[in-house]
């Protein structure tokens, strides 16, 4: 069964639990280790420049 992508978001930001009969493998553990960074910092850039629109208002 293929997840959604927003089931995916909630797992590499540790907000669902993984499904625990998933196959492990290091090149996917590694690809979501990436995700999840590159989603962090998508996260905080967002907020930087929400930040930034407000102090020039």
């Amino acid at each position: 069964m293929k997840k959604s992508p927003w089931r995916q978001v909630q797992e590499y930001l540790f907000l669902k639990k993984r499904d625990p009969n998933e196959p492990v493998n290091t090149n996917i553990k590694l690809m979501h280790g990436m995700n999840r960074i590159s989603i962090f910092l998508f996260i905080i850039a967002i907020i930087i420049l929400i930040i930034r629109l407000f102090r020039h208002l």
